[in-house]
């Protein structure tokens, strides 16, 4: 099993007003960004004797089924439910599911890539851990432990060496000074691309009225991709964004180019960007290393590409002004970016709250090397 290395201690807030859960920094202790379905038992059944024949996986035919018939219930499963507490089983059988749930399903012989409630009902009974379960009994057992095996999430593995504590370092300073520096007329300027952006347009869309969500066409008709290359001020949580027609180092260079000219009252810029191959291409740093000191280049480690917050803005502009949108073109698309950007600053910009200090990253980096 591949240990998760991102930071434990990460905290983060996107700008949007909503609850989604930001797809950048995963943690071993995060939790998720809502709590899952709770599958009481109706009021009116909670003083049922457990367990009821309704709505429960019975236990296939055969000689399993045979077992079951010569088996005694266990003396828990005849008492009547507590007032206000779990539907009828006990603590044992509850924490088995759990355990159960924990196992990877290749580990009783199937070839299922995850467990579904209904599968872990079933194989809870083909167990002998309970005599019968319903399914929606189960995720309300996983709920109460905030366990979701239905559910999945990516990261990357740092690599903690003494390049990932430097440059690490180096980045979480910026953040903690860029008010500081912004006063002194020095932005701490993040940069990121979201590379192939599908230009998509679907018709018709019906939107959502009383009784109804909103309905989108299933078939769309391609009209290309297009690169976005998103700026984001530190300080002020502002962004500036542009339409590059290739993700390579001639247009990432055109574009801080761009940047300068628009901020040339600046006396400097701590420039924030990952390692990808435009950013740290040859051309890129003779061009950096030629504007006397104004761009003061800062990458972040290698797969910590999560420690730039332009990531973060990224997300929230996509989930705000692209995720259910429809273009007929790649102009109308690249239109409708220009004009989502200002409305993004005067609507949602706010600095992100981040909380990962330097004192805390290194105690992290101290725990995890070994």
């Amino acid at each position: 099993m591949v240990e998760n290395l991102a930071p434990c201690g990460l905290a983060l807030m996107t700008s949007r007003s909503c609850g989604k859960s930001p797809a950048v920094v995963p943690s071993p202790g995060i939790r998720s960004s809502g709590r899952g379905s709770s599958w009481a038992l109706p009021p009116e059944n909670r003083f049922n004797s457990w367990p009821c024949r309704h709505n429960t996986t019975p236990r296939p035919s055969g000689e399993f089924a045979a077992v079951t018939r010569i088996r005694a219930y266990p003396a828990s499963w005849l008492h009547r439910n507590v007032p206000g507490g779990p539907p009828g089983f006990p603590p044992l059988q509850r924490a088995e599911i759990v355990r159960l749930a924990c196992l990877e399903p290749i580990a009783k012989g199937l070839h299922i890539t995850h467990w579904t409630s209904k599968d872990l009902a079933r194989q809870a009974i083909d167990d002998g851990i309970v005599p019968a379960i319903s399914d929606r009994t189960v995720r309300s057992i996983l709920d109460d432990v905030d366990l979701k095996p239905h559910r999945t999430r990516y990261w990357k593995t740092a690599r903690l060496d003494a390049e990932f504590k430097g440059r690490a370092e180096k980045v979480l300073w910026c953040y903690a000074n860029a008010e500081r520096l912004a006063r002194r007329g020095y932005w701490v300027v993040c940069v990121d691309e979201k590379p192939n952006c599908q230009v998509l347009e679907r018709n018709p869309i019906r939107r959502s009225i009383p009784g109804s969500i909103e309905q989108r066409e299933f078939e769309y008709v391609r009209h290309g991709t297009v690169n976005i290359l998103a700026f984001l001020m530190v300080h002020s949580g502002r962004m500036e964004a542009a339409c590059i027609v290739t993700k390579n180092a001639g247009h990432y260079i055109e574009e801080l180019g761009k940047f300068r000219r628009r901020h040339r009252h600046l006396r400097g810029v701590y420039l924030i960007h990952d390692g990808d191959p435009s950013h740290t291409a040859a051309a890129t740093g003779d061009y950096l290393a030629g504007c006397e000191g104004w761009w003061r280049s800062r990458f972040t480690p290698v797969h910590a590409s999560w420690l730039d917050q332009a990531e973060l803005l990224l997300d929230a502009f996509s989930y705000h002004f692209l995720k259910r949108a429809s273009w007929r073109s790649r102009e109308a698309f690249i239109d409708h970016v220009n004009q989502a950007g200002p409305e993004y600053n005067r609507l949602y910009a706010h600095p992100f709250e981040w909380t990962w200090t330097n004192q805390r990253m290194r105690k992290w980096f101290d725990e995890h090397r070994s």
